[in-house]
């Protein structure tokens, strides 16, 4: 084969730290269109983002050079610094260290991404903590319920 071809796509996860309820309706559209911005820098695209005041989803398609852990440093690093720049609420916004990344088949984007445009129904019947646990048991990922949530 003379040519390296993928479909690379993740379902990621991630918090704010302590999953303090930060992301507010004031910033939320604008730190969304920011983290796109990050993404297609980096060559990525973003598919769909979504969450909750304490937690993101995003939908990311990445090239085979990319490194996943590298682009999440972006990500929340320059993310975290933006919102700490805009100083639109007390205290300093940070996210929570680690993440949760899924591979994605391509029959799958289209029920992935309408779950993470529907965040708000699906937090009306189940939390952070018990969604991100069961995404884990769905993906067969082996966890420690004692370093899973600090």
């Amino acid at each position: 084969m003379s040519s390296t071809l993928t479909n690379l796509v993740y379902h990621i996860v991630f918090s704010t730290k302590g999953r303090e309820p930060m992301i507010i309706a004031d910033i939320r559209d604008e730190l969304y269109r920011y983290i796109g911005g990050i993404i297609r820098g980096e060559g990525g695209t973003l598919l769909q983002i979504g969450g909750m005041p304490d937690h993101l989803h995003l939908v990311v398609k990445l090239k085979p050079t990319h490194e996943l852990a590298k682009i999440m440093q972006k990500i929340k690093g320059n993310s975290s610094k933006w919102v700490n720049i805009q100083n639109r609420f007390k205290g300093r916004f940070a996210w929570q260290v680690g993440y949760g990344a899924f591979s994605v088949s391509e029959s799958q984007i289209p029920v992935v991404v309408g779950y993470v445009k529907n965040q708000a129904n699906h937090h009306q019947k189940l939390s952070f903590r018990d969604e991100f646990t069961l995404i884990l048991e769905r993906h067969q990922v082996e966890y420690d319920e004692q370093y899973l949530w600090r």
